[in-house]
C-alpha cells in the first residue's frame, strides 16, 4: 500500500532525528573544544603565554658518532631520518624522541627539527666531536589546544580525526536544516533566523574585510 503523507513525514522525521542526535553526540565534545579554541585564537594577542624552555647538552658515544659520520656521507642533500640505533639511544638515554623524524644532513652537523603542538624543539649534532644540543619549548595548554584546532604539527591521526569530525558536523547541520524545514510550518521564525545566520557573516565580510 502507498504510504500516506503522515506516514512519510513520520518516516523522515524518525530517520532525521536519529542521524541528528548520533552526529551531535559524536561531535559534541570536539565541537566545544573547537568553539573554545576559536575564541582563544581570535584573542591570541591578549592571552599571555610564558614559554618554558628545556635544554640538554652532551656527547655521543664514539661508536654512534662513527656510524653517524658514515651515514652522513650517504645522506648528503636528503631529508632522511637517522638510524634506528641512534634514535633508540636518544630515546633511552636522553628522553628525546627522533624516530622517523626527517633530518637535515650536512658535512658539519646533523639537524633535526621537532615541531609539535603548543611548542617547538630541535636537535643539533656536531659531526666533528659528537657533541649535541637539544632545546624544547613549551608554550602552555592554550597554545597546545590552539594548534590542535589548526591541525598544526599534529600528525596524520589527528588529521584523520579532523576530517571525520568535519563530516559529523556536516551531517549534524544538514539533518538540522531538514528538521527546520519539516517544522517550519509551526515555527514562523525559522527561515528569518536561518537567513540572519547567512546574511550576518556575509555582510560583515563585504563591509569590513578587505
Amino acid at each position: 500500500m502507498t504510504a500516506s503523507p503522515q506516514q512519510r513525514r513520520a518516516f523522515w522525521l524518525r530517520h532525521l532525528h536519529n542521524w541528528h542526535w548520533i552526529s551531535s553526540a559524536i561531535c559534541l565534545i570536539a565541537m566545544m573544544l573547537f568553539a573554545i579554541t576559536g575564541f582563544t585564537l581570535n584573542h591570541a594577542s591578549d592571552i599571555e603565554a610564558k614559554p618554558q624552555i628545556t635544554s640538554k647538552k652532551g656527547s655521543l658515544p664514539s661508536p654512534l658518532l662513527q656510524a653517524l659520520v658514515t651515514q652522513t656521507t650517504q645522506q648528503q642533500g636528503k631529508n632522511s631520518p637517522v638510524s634506528k640505533q641512534l634514535s633508540n639511544w636518544f630515546e633511552q638515554e636522553q628522553g628525546i624522541e627522533i624516530h622517523n623524524k626527517p633530518a637535515e644532513w650536512s658535512p658539519e652537523e646533523l639537524y633535526v627539527a621537532l615541531p609539535r603542538p603548543g611548542g617547538d624543539a630541535w636537535l643539533r649534532i656536531s659531526l666533528d666531536n659528537g657533541e649535541f644540543e637539544y632545546e624544547l619549548t613549551r608554550r602552555g595548554a592554550i597554545a597546545y589546544l590552539n594548534d590542535l584546532h589548526k591541525g598544526r604539527n599534529t600528525g596524520k591521526a589527528w588529521a584523520w580525526f579532523i576530517d571525520i569530525f568535519a563530516l559529523a558536523c556536516l551531517i549534524f547541520c544538514v539533518t538540522g536544516l531538514f528538521l527546520l524545514k519539516m517544522h517550519s510550518n509551526t515555527r514562523a521564525l525559522t527561515w528569518p533566523m536561518v537567513t540572519l545566520g547567512l546574511l550576518t557573516p556575509l555582510i560583515l565580510a563585504i563591509l569590513f574585510i578587505h
